[in-house]
């Protein structure tokens, strides 16, 4: 592409690509997508975006596709390179000038350049750094800036590399730049320090902005650049001066007008200096231990003495809170049980901590931590009042601490007390003691600071379990204030039934669970909403859901039922937000799940309601993948009675496991759970069940994480034992299994191969012809000794199912693999068997070891020498499957074998057990079908034996039995003679 004549071209292109008219925008898109191979191409963009003359939404676009261009052709490796000889040119040029007028276009050519040093810096552009450095002194403000904001892109990018070798050379840079890095963030720093207390904010801002984007370089070399900073008299001065420097800019901020250019530049390189601690600390434990008294130091005076006022900010404090909460939980910073044991840095910083943290230091911290940063501002109230939704449901999980003064505050609280619990517990319980009894309503501060210190025993409750007696407390006191029902009131009722929530999985007796549930039966019937809401969030997360709670019993919430899910299902209807709606909905299949069939009654009105909500939800998935959960819960519940909900349920699994609607990529996980119980409560197979399993071909093409959930719903159809599901779908079914099989993990090929197992146990007159593909390869498998043990145990399985109950696909298959094989049929029928014998122990499943003795004996009676020859095989697995199944009746001195069932032994369901769902009870009607239940093996054996005996003749089988070990046989007789 020649590149004089090639501008103009490229240059109409790109300016039709900015058009807002699609007609004229889409054909020059496609334009510009096959000159992106082009030699040259990428030459010509940078001639346009460095043409300052050009219009900017064209330089824009230019800018965009030569970045784009580095990722897609720079590699030397990649399809379509660009050439050395153009990517030699395109650096000269890129770094040729550092005077782009434009900030976002100066900002993408930094990113740009940055990519390119990635995958070129220092051997093919050795010259990028030097060039930086040289341009970051000129005294041009514009060129010095570009080069600056450069400088760190390429630094930020080499820094972050990861293999070995980029991270030598990125220290070997940082040793080589760091003096000068720090040179230049000093000159910039004093410069903006003195021309803010002139009072000239436009120079000011223009060296705030310098030293903001070259301490942000410093915070990468520091943090990236060294292995052992500690060693490195430059790094630790630069740490050390990060605290003298943190002062005058707190104080310039606090100085300067609100509407002075440079105040949230200024916040924003105060954060950074916050960041450049809490990163070297994150990543150099070792070496912050000089630094780590003066950094308790300051955070602390800071944040929690008066030093601080007027002078921090919310966003400021949340980082001095997470320093000062690394260097408290820092693993390295904590000894040995056994001292000797532990490194001396561990032990010198230990020390530091010891001496910092002294007893009048920890109660201010916990003092101002609990009265002053957990008291609810005037912000909060005022959006409790403005919108109470949004407030009760605010953000608090994940890492959002980090980022939000309350929680963070909440966080620093927790581990402080944990760590240094036996001196902070007398320190809480006083503040505790100084706040018996009911406070004013008219006291509003005093409402407030009771608030924060229910908040603090709250999270410390797992610390204070031995300090407190909680049910004394309850009753004494906790439980009155709930009932206090002035509007002032509500702060304390909140906080009142959390605290308590906090401590019922602490400690907190059996007997009182009742008053509890009179005290959230009042509560959802406040006055105010967030108090409600709160209320049904604690009985889901700290009473009902608890898996380990053994204090829960259903018979003490079941009086209380009625009227709790009635108001909770109210409360749904009466909010108005997604996120709420979600919450609420949880704690509604939170109560389901717990009472189960106790919930019947009551869910009329919630089943009426969901199909509104869900109409509602279109726009809101993850509100639909509540919904999801609680019908999950919901048919658990109304088990066989779920059927009335048909006609909203099962369009609702269409949707949510259809691949082609976009929905499914929320809601497929809930919508398989919700498919496969609805499948296992449902009494009777229905036309609308049997087409939603169209969906499941796509999803086993998916082969994802769901292809487990996916085998046991198939397997639910198959246990309705369905010809018509059978006649629709086997074809497709088969298919799907054998690519499956082709790629899949070995625990995802015995999924399916149960799957194979089950379709025969269930149809063993069919389906050997219906999945006849999936055959060979499993009879093949044994042939070959396949060496996966539960694959082998599966292979097994299946063809004991078709010798034992379709002789004739076992022919029909023996001859098949006889003409695959070009072995005669008897030789790979005593192949089999030989292969059986010694791989009898690979099958650990009782039911499995008796039907391979009940498939190899029903190949007897047989005159047949093979397997006369493996007679003795045969009679080993018969006998090592009696020792199996056999248990002797002491009273009658007869064997009974343990795993046949009737009809008459109807299953009994103890007191707390869940009922049969109803593919229990069709699994039990198949297995009073199924052989292995049904066959006596002691009776079998002798069957079998006796017939072979009148086959052959006495002295014919005497020959036969002489094959057999004569331990064996004793074995054998043993059984027989009890029979």
């Amino acid at each position: 592409m020649d590149i004089n004549s090639a501008s103009s071209v490229v240059l109409q292109v790109l300016t039709r690509a900015s058009s807002q008219d699609s007609t004229v925008l889409k054909p020059a898109e496609e334009q510009l997508r096959q000159w992106e191979t082009q030699p040259g191409f990428y030459s010509v963009l940078l001639n346009i975006f460095t043409n300052h003359s050009l219009d900017v939404n064209v330089r824009w676009l230019a800018v965009l596709y030569f970045k784009n261009g580095i990722e897609r052709y720079w590699r030397r490796v990649a399809p379509h390179a660009i050439s050395e000889e153009e990517k030699s040119t395109l650096r000269i040029g890129l770094i040729n000038n550092f005077n782009e007028p434009v900030n976002q276009i100066a900002t993408q050519i930094a990113v740009l350049i940055a990519k390119v040093a990635r995958l070129d810096c220092p051997k093919q552009w050795p010259e990028l750094i030097p060039t930086l450095i040289e341009s970051v002194k000129v005294p041009d403000d514009l060129q010095q800036h570009r080069a600056l904001l450069t400088f760190y892109h390429v630094t930020k990018t080499l820094s972050s590399k990861r293999l070995a070798t980029d991270r030598k050379l990125f220290q070997d840079l940082a040793s080589e730049i760091y003096s000068f890095a720090c040179c230049l963030w000093n000159h910039h720093t004093d410069t903006f320090l003195e021309q803010v207390c002139s009072g000239n904010e436009s120079a000011s801002a223009n060296s705030l902005e310098r030293a903001l984007l070259s301490l942000k370089v410093l915070r990468k070399l520091t943090v990236h650049g060294f292995l052992e900073p500690l060693q490195n008299a430059d790094v630790m001065g630069f740490l050390q001066a990060v605290f003298v420097r943190l002062r005058p800019f707190l104080e310039c901020r606090r100085n300067i007008g609100a509407e002075n250019i440079c105040k949230e530049r200024l916040e924003k390189i105060i954060i950074l200096f916050t960041k450049v601690l809490l990163d070297f600390l994150d990543q150099h434990p070792f070496s912050f231990i000089p630094v780590m008294q003066t950094a308790l130091e300051f955070a602390v005076s800071i944040v929690f003495t008066e030093a601080g006022d007027g002078v921090v900010f919310e966003r400021f404090i949340v980082q001095c809170m997470r320093l000062v909460k690394m260097i408290v939980k820092n693993d390295s910073y904590k000894p040995s049980k056994n001292i000797e044991d532990s490194k001396p840095e561990t032990l010198n910083a230990h020390q530091i901590k010891i001496g910092f943290f002294t007893y009048p230091t920890l109660t201010e911290i916990c003092r101002r931590l609990v009265t002053h940063y957990f008291r609810l501002s005037e912000e909060e109230l005022a959006m409790w009042e403005e919108d109470p939704e949004s407030y009760a449901v605010e953000e608090s999980g994940g890492d959002s601490w980090k980022y939000s003064l309350r929680p963070c505050s909440e966080v620093l609280f927790i581990d402080i007390f944990h760590e240094y619990s036996q001196t902070l517990t007398p320190v809480l319980l006083d503040m505790v003691d100084t706040l018996q009894g009911p406070t004013h309503v008219d006291d509003m501060n005093a409402l407030r600071i009771k608030e924060t210190v229910y908040n603090a025993v709250g999270l410390a409750a797992y610390d204070l379990f031995d300090s407190v007696d909680f049910d004394a407390w309850f009753k004494r006191q906790l439980i009155g204030e709930l009932q206090i029902s002035h509007e002032r009131y509500k702060l304390l009722r909140r906080r009142v039934i959390w605290l308590i929530g906090q401590w019922v999985s602490v400690k907190f007796k059996s007997e009182l669970r009742p008053s509890l549930y009179e005290a959230i039966l009042t509560l959802l019937q406040d006055q105010d909403l967030v108090v409600r809401i709160e209320t049904a969030t604690t009985l889901k997360l700290n009473i009902l859901s608890m898996v380990d709670d053994f204090e829960f019993r259903t018979e003490q919430f079941l009086p209380y039922l009625e009227s709790i899910f009635s108001l909770i299902f109210q409360l749904l209807q009466q909010v108005t937000e997604c996120d709420t709606k979600m919450q609420i909905l949880h704690v509604l299949s939170c109560v389901i799940e717990r009472v189960s069939m106790q919930i019947r009654p009551f869910v009329g009105c919630l089943v009426q309601y969901l199909p509104v909500l869900w109409k509602q939800s279109e726009e809101h998935n993850m509100l639909r993948c509540a919904i999801l959960t609680t019908l999950i819960h919901l048919v658990k519940g109304l088990g066989e009675e779920s059927k009335t909900l048909y006609p909203f349920l099962l369009p609702i699994i269409q949707l949510s496991t259809d691949v082609l609607q976009p929905p499914h990529v929320y809601l497929l996980e809930d919508g398989l759970e919700l498919w496969l119980v609805t499948l296992e409560n449902c009494p009777t197979i229905t036309f609308e069940l049997l087409r939603i399993f169209q969906n499941m071909s796509p999803l086993l093409e998916l082969g994802t994480e769901n292809l487990r959930i996916c085998f046991k719903i198939i397997n639910a159809y198959i246990f309705f034992a369905s010809s018509e599901f059978l006649q629709m779908y086997a074809g497709n079914l088969s298919q799907s299994f054998l690519e499956l099989l082709r790629d899949i993990t070995t625990e995802g090929q015995v999924q399916v191969l149960k799957v194979v197992e089950n379709l025969l146990m269930v149809h063993p007159d069919v389906c050997p012809q219906l999945f006849q593909p999936l055959l060979p390869p499993v009879f093949r498998g044994i042939i070959e000794g396949e060496r996966y043990p539960v694959v082998m145990s599966t292979y097994l399985g299946i063809l004991g199912r078709i010798i034992l109950q379709n002789q004739s696909c076992f022919s029909s298959l023996l001859c098949q693999m006889s003409q695959e094989c070009h072995k005669e049929a008897d030789q790979i029928l005593g192949n089999t068997i030989e292969m059986w014998v010694d791989r009898m122990d690979n099958i650990t499943q009782p039911e499995r070891r008796k039907l391979s003795a009940l498939a190899l004996l029903s190949l007897l009676p047989s005159v047949n020498s093979v397997i006369q020859d493996k007679f003795c095989g045969i009679v080993n697995i018969c006998v090592e499957s009696l020792h199996d199944v056999m248990t002797e009746d002491p009273e009658t001195s007869t064997y009974k074998d343990c795993m046949l069932i009737s009809s008459v032994d109807e299953p009994q369901v103890s007191e707390g057990e869940e009922p049969p769902t109803e593919q229990d009870k069709r699994k039990r009607k198949l297995a009073l079908r199924d052989p292995v239940h049904t066959v006596s093996l002691q009776t079998f054996v002798y069957e079998k034996l006796k017939a072979q005996q009148e086959l052959l003749g006495e002295d014919g089988f005497r020959c036969l039995m002489e094959t057999v070990d004569n331990e064996l046989v004793k074995q054998l007789q043993e059984f027989l003679q009890r029979i």
